[in-house]
Parts: C-alpha cells; sequence; structure tokens
C-alpha cells in the first residue's frame, strides 16, 4: 500500500508567470497581518512577567511569586484571571472568524484584512492605555476581532496571489511575519521592562498599534485576487487583466480558463458551511479540523505565551527570562525563514515529519531535565542544567517553526476549492483559535499539576500528528491551486471518497 503517495502537479507546466515584483509587494503588505498576530503572542507572554504588570492586574500572582515560599516552582502563576488575560483574544478571534468568512466571501479578501487591522489598532489603544483588569480584556478581545479577520484572509489572500510553484515560500511569509511580531515584541519587553516607575508594560501593550497601522494603511491600496474578483462580481475581463498583472505575462489563459470553470461551480453554492460537509469534501474538512488541532497541541504556546514565565521557573530573574524569550523568538524566526526556502523543493510532508520528529525528541529531553533537576523550590539544580533547558527550547521552537508553524497554515489555505474556500478557512481558523483558547486557558493549571511531565503530554501529541501527516497528507508543493483535488482522487485513502463511484467507500 503506498502510503501518503506523493503527486506531482501536472498542471502546473501549462500555467504560464513569474514572481511579479507587484505579487511580492501586495504579499509583504498583506503578510502584516502575521506581523499583528506574533506580536501579540510575544507581548502577552511578556507583560505577564513584569513585576508592575502583575502587581497592578493580577495582585494575587504576585504575592504569590514574591511572597510565598511554600508554593511550588510549578504553581506560582497558576492564576484562572490570569490565562483568561491572555485566552480572551482567542475566544473573540473565534466569534469573529464567523464574520470574518462571510465578508471574505462577499466583498473580498481586501476588506477583511482592512477590518482586521482597524479592530486591532482600536485594541491596542485600550491596553496601553488600561487602568483595571475590564479595560485591559476589553482591549484583548478588540485584538481578537482584528486576528481572526487577519488570519481568514490573509493566509487566502497569499496562496490565491503565488504563483503554484512558490506558493509554499509566499504562504509561510504568513507564519515568518509572525515570528517577526514575536521576536520584535519580545525585544521591546526586554527594553520597557528596564523603564523606571514600572510603566514599561504600557508601551510594550501600546506598541501593537505600529504594525496594525501598517497593515490597515497598506489594506487600502492591497489589491484584490483574481480568484475573488471573479468569484464576486462574475466579471471574467476584470480578472483577467489583474490576473495578467499578477502573473507578469499576457499567456493566462489556461489558468484564467480553470478559475473560470471553479468560479461557476462557486456561484451556485449557496450554502458553503453545508456543501463542505458533503462526501466529497470529506479529506478537505478533516485537513480543516486537524491541521490546526495537532498545531496547538505541539505544546507551541506553552513557549510562545508563557517563555518568560516558564524561565522564570527555572530560576530566572525577570530580565534573563526575557532576554531568553528574545533568543527563543530569533530561533523561531530564523527557522521559518528557511522553511520559506525549502518548503517548494522538498514539499510539506518532509518537512511536517522532520520536524515532528525534532520536536519530540526536544521534548522529552525537556521534560526529563526538568523531573530530574528542578524541585518544587529553588531553581533548576546546576546552572548548566537551566541553560541546556535553554537550548532544548531552542531546538524545539526551531522543529516548529519550520513545520508545523508555517505549514499548518499553509496546507489548508491551499486546498479547498473555490466554492467552500472562505468556509474551509474560517473552519481552520476557528479550530486554531479554540484549541489555543483552551491551552492558554488550561497550561499554567496543567503546569501546576503535571509539573514537568506537560512536555511528555505534549511530546505523546506529537507522535500522533506525525503518524497522521504520514498516513493521509498527500503531498501539495506545484499544483494549482483550482487543480488540488487531484491530489485526493490520487490517495490510497482519499481517493474511496472522492474519486470514481465505484471506488468510493461506504
Amino acid at each position: 500500500m503506498a502510503v501518503g503517495l506523493m503527486v506531482e502537479s501536472q498542471g502546473d507546466g501549462k500555467y504560464s508567470g513569474k514572481m511579479t515584483p507587484f505579487v511580492i509587494f501586495s504579499c509583504m503588505m498583506a503578510a502584516m497581518g502575521g506581523v499583528i498576530f506574533g506580536y501579540d503572542i510575544g507581548i502577552s507572554g511578556g507583560v505577564t512577567s513584569m513585576e508592575p504588570f502583575l502587581k497592578k492586574f493580577f495582585p494575587e500572582v504576585y504575592i504569590k511569586m514574591k511572597q510565598d515560599s511554600e508554593i511550588s516552582n510549578y504553581c506560582k502563576f497558576d492564576s484562572q484571571l490570569l490565562t483568561s488575560f491572555t485566552s480572551s483574544l482567542y475566544l473573540a478571534g473565534l466569534v469573529a472568524s464567523f464574520f470574518a468568512s462571510s465578508v471574505t466571501k462577499t466583498f473580498g479578501r481586501k476588506p477583511s484584512i482592512l477590518i482586521g487591522g482597524a479592530a486591532f489598532l482600536t485594541g491596542s489603544a485600550l491596553g496601553g492605555a488600561a487602568i483595571n483588569i475590564y479595560m485591559l480584556i476589553l482591549g484583548r478581545m478588540l485584538l481578537g476581532v482584528g486576528v481572526g479577520f487577519a488570519n481568514q484572509s490573509v493566509p487566502l489572500y497569499l496562496s490565491e496571489m503565488a504563483p503554484p510553484k512558490f506558493r509554499g515560500a509566499i504562504n509561510n511569509g504568513f507564519q515568518f511575519s509572525i515570528g517577526i511580531g514575536g521576536l520584535s515584541a519580545s525585544l521591546i519587553n526586554f527594553g520597557t521592562e528596564k523603564i523606571k516607575g514600572g510603566w514599561g508594560w504600557r508601551i510594550s501593550l501600546a506598541m501593537a498599534a505600529f504594525p496594525a497601522t501598517i497593515l490597515t494603511l497598506g489594506a487600502i491600496f492591497l489589491p484584490e485576487t483574481p480568484n475573488s474578483l471573479i468569484q464576486r462580481n462574475n466579471d471574467p475581463h476584470k480578472a483577467e487583466l489583474m490576473l495578467r498583472r499578477v502573473r507578469g505575462t499576457d499567456d493566462v489563459e489556461a489558468e484564467m480558463n480553470d478559475l473560470v470553470k471553479a468560479s461557476n461551480v462557486a456561484r451556485n453554492t449557496k450554502h458553503p458551511f453545508r456543501k463542505i460537509v458533503e462526501r466529497k469534501y470529506r479529506p478537505q474538512l478533516v485537513m480543516a479540523i486537524a491541521l490546526p488541532f495537532f498545531q496547538q497541541v505541539t505544546g507551541i504556546n506553552v513557549i510562545a505565551f508563557y517563555a518568560p514565565l516558564l524561565f522564570r521557573t527555572i530560576g530566572f530573574g525577570e530580565s534573563g527570562s526575557l532576554l531568553s524569550a528574545v533568543m527563543t523568538g530569533a530561533v523561531g524566526a530564523f527557522s521559518t525563514f528557511i522553511s520559506m526556502l525549502i518548503v517548494d523543493k522538498f514539499g510539506r510532508r518532509a518537512l511536517f515529519m522532520a520536524g515532528g520528529i525534532q520536536m519530540f525528541v526536544s521534548q522529552i529531553m525537556i521534560g526529563g531535565v526538568m523531573a530530574a533537576k528542578l524541585g518544587d523550590h529553588g531553581g533548576v539544580e546546576g546552572e548548566g542544567f537551566a541553560y541546556m533547558v535553554i537550548v532544548l527550547i531552542g531546538v524545539y521552537v526551531a522543529g516548529f517553526g519550520w513545520s508545523w508553524g508555517p505549514l499548518g497554515w499553509l496546507v489548508p489555505s491551499e486546498i479547498f476549492p473555490l466554492e467552500i474556500r472562505s468556509a474551509g478557512q474560517s473552519i481552520t481558523v476557528v479550530v486554531n483559535f479554540l484549541f489555543t483558547f483552551i491551552v492558554a486557558q488550561t497550561f499554567l493549571a496543567m503546569l501546576c499539576h503535571f509539573r514537568a511531565g506537560i512536555f511528555f503530554f505534549f511530546g505523546g501529541w506529537v507522535v500522533v500528528m506525525t503518524a497522521f501527516v504520514y498516513l493521509f497528507l498527500p503531498e501539495t508543493k506545484n499544483v494549482p491551486i483550482e487543480k488540488m483535488d487531484e491530489v485526493w482522487k490520487s490517495h490510497w485513502f482519499w481517493k474511496g471518497f472522492v474519486g470514481p463511484a465505484e471506488d468510493r467507500k461506504i
């Protein structure tokens, strides 16, 4: 049995076009949606380790951290109110994603990106000016609305604008932008923590307005994708003019014919959320749910949200914890950049599996060191072991950065046919936010109860997800986005659902 059969594109060769400056500039601007997401992830983890911030909004956590010598290292930050601050964004983003799907389909990718930038901008202003916990969490929820709209529309925009043979690199730019946003946030946290007077956290939160402003203003000038133009306006001529500009050639007849065919099917689809549960879309629906779920149970948000708190748990001070978060952020951004360079050469499956192995090994080693060397009180026994944990976390972040991080957004954005594309991406974002919310809301309690075993827990999930990719995910590199149905018809398992009637499973 040919497990995970690779399918090379039979259609890419008939598509003309090249990577044009127009596409590069448009995608760079749209990818700022990733920067706002990454910035928020980095900022929320950093400010929650700043003592003035904790003292003002979460005094019970501050008291446990500074004065309670009886409480376990693993339980010092266990607070439902503190996790609510982090996770409220993802709950708001989950709800916003449903509205974003309708906006993206009806009005286009560009308006959805614009709404996302404007909502995030408003939320950053509220967060920076917060005087109580209610104002702080309201700001977080507006940030969530912004991220919900951006995450729904930006990956689609990138996949539709990119030439098929460069789609992996272009779409991975979204995760690279998330990494740049997170790294920027960590650097700002490291600097603002040193401000005398204890108000540096306000700068950290308010600075989110900078990438949000760029995204909002840039979205005004973004071109709409040819796919969206033909889907919404039924104007093949206008879509063809944009396609010629995007591909840098007048020879776009083959791709345009596929767009027209896809658009005709999409126009007759009145209820895409009902459509996507049909049998012939079963593989896309499974991937829309499984991939974002697995992306979150890698345990990456253990690091992304709570890295400074985790580093404080193993014995580093406030500045040292924030500096360590900067280092892991830099590793994540660099590894995602490497993924951009190699994903269209080696394919999605190879990176998924290699990254999974790398994450599993590093998580098991981190859990082993912490179980052996970190007790309930004091830091890690031996400074060398503390630095070893940091190095291993860096190895883990690198594995995620060039595999499940970018590919968890890339693959769902490229596999849906046009008639269910907005609905499918919405499901992907909702599942991502739902499990991000669950992990963010429960992690500190899990850390308190599981202690070092938390890394073995997530390591077990990495084994499951790597096996899932090996068995059920076909290769999608170089396949034109409107010809993606071919990969399912050729797959050993999914062809029973989408292939000829006589081959379908009962």
